[in-house]
């Protein structure tokens, strides 16, 4: 099948959603990344808009309806990590089942016609730069950072200084379980910068 590729990269970008959001404490659910200032989201804002936002796109643009509220009925940050990912594995499943004249299809995305392949493609892009502004949040928290896509200043820094790519768990049910993280080693002795 011609778009695997592309439900190989929303299974993995699932992933790292579910990770971030493991990194958080329940304690950071409100905290913004500026006291005063409403216009940046907290965490908490951060998971209903992946999965209210998640939802519809599935749902208006992709026609893919998991029938399940978006929202869990308790808004804790364990609640939103079994919400999504009973919610985001329906949606990884539907997608296995279509074939790549689905993906080619056309569908509204907004005002303007795209082909389905084109809105997951979107789609992904608009996850990993949400959860680009959770991991900015989280180091604004002072939290640790596990890899999402590589090593981390956490993880001993860059590769080229002995950084590796260390998860928090070893796969996704451990992290549901929520069992104990994987230790970081630190930062290592080199900047994590790429300036020599």
């Amino acid at each position: 099948m011609r778009y695997e590729f592309l439900i190989d990269t929303y299974a993995t970008e699932r992933a790292k959603v579910l990770s971030t959001w493991s990194m958080f404490h329940d304690a950071d659910l409100h905290a913004r990344p500026r006291a005063d200032d409403p216009r940046g989201r907290n965490a908490l804002e951060h998971m209903v808009h992946q999965c209210v936002s998640e939802d519809a796109w599935f749902k208006e643009m992709l026609a893919i309806d998991v029938a399940a509220p978006p929202l869990p009925s308790v808004e804790s940050r364990v609640e939103f990590i079994c919400r999504y990912a009973e919610d985001s594995l329906r949606r990884l499943e539907q997608l296995r089942l279509q074939k790549d004249d689905w993906w080619e299809e056309n569908t509204r995305f907004f005002d303007v016609s795209r082909s389905r392949a084109w809105v997951v493609v979107r789609r992904i892009a608009h996850t990993a730069h949400h959860r680009g502004q959770q991991t900015a949040l989280l180091r604004m928290l002072g939290r640790e950072l596990h890899s999402n896509y590589g090593p981390t200043a956490d993880t001993g820094g860059l590769a080229r200084n002995g950084g590796r790519t260390i998860y928090a768990y070893p796969d996704l049910d451990a992290l549901l379980e929520d069992r104990v993280k994987v230790l970081l080693p630190g930062p290592g002795v080199a900047a994590p910068t790429e300036r020599p």
